[in-house]
């Protein structure tokens, strides 16, 4: 296969019991943004995303980031160790009880101190907050870090399909 090829994971949890939980940390926490904030998005995306050659966004205009981080199916989470921005995830609810793990990840500063996973738990229990969720899904990528498969297969999601770009 050439260097080239991109593998795309489709991994999703079907159970809320099937997570698997990371320790939680006293100097972690999590924060919904409110209101949305169209900036705050695209500044995270660009800061998290340029290490793993996440593009798709980055010719959006203002008026595409305030439709997306407006909709009433999107939450935008920011994750602080011992009070410092370290990260962000969005979610995005949609039909019959689906949430998406749109993006997630860490800035560049707060890689490899583990708290990708405790993150990816706190990301997971908020995707299953609502009563109504039945799905929690997301999708990784052969660019993106080396563990970020193995982490949410740990945290107990499970592979459904893979492709090739």
């Amino acid at each position: 296969m050439s260097e080239d090829v991109i593998k795309i994971f489709h991994l999703e949890m079907l159970d809320r019991h099937a997570l698997v939980h990371k320790q939680h940390s006293a100097d972690f926490n999590i924060v919904m943004v409110q209101p949305a904030d169209p900036a705050l998005n695209r500044q995270l995306y660009r800061d998290v995303g340029s290490a793993w050659h996440w593009t798709d966004r980055l010719m959006w205009d203002d008026s595409q980031w305030s439709q997306y981080v407006g909709s009433t199916t999107m939450n935008t989470w920011l994750g602080f160790w011992k009070g410092e921005r370290a990260g962000y995830f969005e979610l995005d609810s949609q039909h019959d009880g689906n949430v998406e793990i749109m993006y997630f990840g860490l800035l560049p500063e707060f890689i490899g101190q583990g708290l990708g996973s405790i993150m990816l738990t706190a990301a997971i229990e908020s995707a299953w907050l609502n009563p109504d969720t039945r799905r929690v899904w997301v999708h990784t990528c052969s660019n993106d870090h080396k563990h970020a498969l193995e982490n949410y297969l740990k945290r107990g999601f499970q592979l459904f399909k893979t492709e090739t770009e």
